[in-house]
Formats: C-alpha cells, structure tokens, sequence
C-alpha cells in the first residue's frame, strides 16, 4: 500500500488577484472610434432640438410684439408710424411706442417722444443712460449670436434688433408731400386697420431681420427711381457704405433700422465688394428727416434675413406668425407687403 504523496504547502497572499490581460492599443482606438461616432451622431440632434428651442422662442417674441401692436390699436384707435420727425431728425421707431405693451413700462417712461431719442436718459444709480442702449429683451432673437449693444465714445450708446415694420416694397417716404409708400406701417402716419384694404390675415405687420447689417445710405437721387430687378443692380447706386450698423438702433424708426421692404425674397444675398470685401447688403436712397432742404425720396432695399434655415418668420397683421419660406415666389411676398394692393393672397 502506498503512502499519499504529500505536496509542499505554498503560501498564498490574501491580497492576490488573478492575472487579467490588459487593454490593447488596438482595442483601445476602437472603443475610442466608437465614442466619437456616437457623439458625431448625437451633436446634430442636440444641435437641431436646440435650434428648435429657438426658432419656438422668437416665434414667442413676434407673437408678442402682433399683439402689443393690436392692443396700442385698442387703446389708441390708430396704428404707430414707423418714424415721426421730431424736428432733429431722430424720429422715435414704432417699436419704441409699443413699448407699454410689452412689459417695458419703465424703459418707456425715460421717452419723451417730443424729443429725439439722442435727448432720452434713464437714471442708473444717478448716472443717466441713454434709453436707446437699454435691450429689450422681446426685440431679439435667440438665434442672432451678436447680441450686444452697439458702443459709443462713452460706452454702451443702441442696442439692435431683429423685427422689423412692414414699409412696403420699395418707396417708402417723399418729404417733399408726406406721401408714404405701400406698407402697414409708414413715417409721420398714424394709420388703422381699416386702412388695410387688402385684409389683415393677407397683410405683412413685422418680419425677421439680421442685427450689424451693412448697409449703404444717402446717394439722394432726385425724383422716381426704378425699383431693382436683380440684387446686383444695387451695388451700382452708390451711397455712404457702413460696415455693420444696420438694425442696431431700436429706437431709430428709419427704415435701414426699424424697417423692411420687400424688394428682394427673404434671405437674398444683395452681394456687393467694398474696400475688397464682399458684405450681403441693404439700401436707402436717403434716410428719413435726413435733410429738411432735400427734397430726395426715400427708397429702400432692406431685405428681411434670419438665422433660421430654410426662411424667415413673419408676424401677419392679424396677429397670427407664420414661416415664409426663401422659396417664396416675389410676387406673392411683395404683394403680402402691401396694404392696399387688392391681391387675392395664398399663403405659400
């Protein structure tokens, strides 16, 4: 009988762990591929319900500015001009009239619409502050990434915007008789809704435009100028250029600022070269108020622009806010500028 074989006990560690295979470099460039395919996958979806956000924000925004104007109709009986000639020139926006109606009962109380808007302060712990200056906060669009005040020599001096009046299509303002041109809202003219003969479901009241647009301004030609056909007929008008002051003063009811015409579909790129530089441009024939003893008309291409794709978003006169598309045909979108025009209008 053979005796067991006994085995030399072999001490063993309470803290030892069984051997594991460590991560391969190759194994590891692949969890990391996959990571940045999913996160490739997922920024636009993040991206898109983001811009889905703000698209239903400013949407917020027009709906709210159509009704303000609505009630300044129901306390007033009577729409606001788009500009009044104060006597300096610096005739106040309608946007600054409806201020009360949009929760901003305190900035409206620094404006005496007597006055130019230059003249019009707010106390900030005693130091007056231009009223212009002020944001406000319905008048921008959460897509618009410059949102920021426009600064003077001393500071903070305008603030820009990005929804504009409906002043027609192309004319806007003769000072020479005060005529006004085509759209619901126009200069020294305190119209009504029954002054919209073509219906106020079927009638522009305010569309989307881009803050700091270029812009060229006061070539003041005489008498009637034919309105453009083609963007790139504008480049040849002429005018004092500015880089990037176009809608950047809610305050200032000149078209080039507070306004919009209808001259070219949403979105359309007016592409002209300046100092070497290519700007997507509007237009302004001479400026309203500008000069009292020049008797030039005020035309102006001061396209409607967002930063939403495809589009822009318009508040209709009846309150409602629809998205007209880039697409839109020309004529159809210059007849939704006109307030008595006499169009049959279907929607696109």
């Amino acid at each position: 009988m053979r005796c067991p074989v006994s085995y030399p006990l072999v001490p063993t560690s309470k803290n030892s762990r069984p051997e594991r295979a460590a991560f391969t470099l190759v194994e590891l460039l692949v969890v990391i591929a996959i990571i940045g395919i999913l996160v490739g996958l997922l920024l636009p979806a993040v991206q898109a319900a983001r811009e889905a956000a703000r698209r239903m924000s400013c949407s917020n925004n027009l709906k709210q500015i159509s009704l303000a104007i609505h009630n300044y109709e129901s306390a007033y009986k009577k729409l606001p001009p788009s500009w009044t000639n104060s006597g300096s020139g610096s005739g106040w926006s309608m946007q600054a009239r409806i201020l009360p109606f949009i929760e901003e009962g305190g900035l409206a109380d620094g404006i005496d619409f007597s006055q130019g808007y230059s003249n019009s302060t707010l106390q900030d712990d005693g130091i007056p502050v231009p009223v212009a200056s002020f944001r406000v906060a319905a008048y921008q669009c959460p897509s618009d990434p410059l949102d920021q005040p426009r600064l003077g020599s001393s500071g903070p001096e305008n603030y820009k915007l990005n929804y504009a009046a409906n002043e027609g299509v192309w004319f806007v303002f003769d000072p020479a008789n005060d005529n006004i041109g085509d759209g619901m809202f126009g200069p020294n003219r305190y119209m009504g809704f029954r002054d919209c003969l073509d219906g106020l479901s079927n009638t522009l009241a305010l569309a989307e435009v881009k803050g700091w647009t270029p812009y060229y301004r006061d070539v003041a030609t005489a008498g009637d100028i034919t309105m453009p056909v083609q963007p790139e007929v504008i480049c040849t008008l002429g005018g004092s250029f500015k880089t990037d002051t176009g809608h950047t003063e809610w305050v200032d009811g000149r078209v080039h600022q507070a306004g919009f015409t209808t001259t070219f579909t949403p979105n359309t790129k007016v592409l002209c070269e300046a100092s070497g530089v290519e700007y997507d441009v509007d237009w302004t024939n001479m400026r309203e108020g500008k000069d009292i003893t020049d008797p030039a008309r005020t035309y102006s291409a001061v396209t409607s622009r967002s930063y939403h794709v495809g589009g822009v978003q318009v508040g209709v006169l009846d309150g409602s806010v629809r998205f007209v598309t880039d697409s839109v045909d020309r004529q159809l979108w210059q007849g939704l500028s006109t307030r008595n025009g006499r169009e049959v209008i279907t929607w696109p």
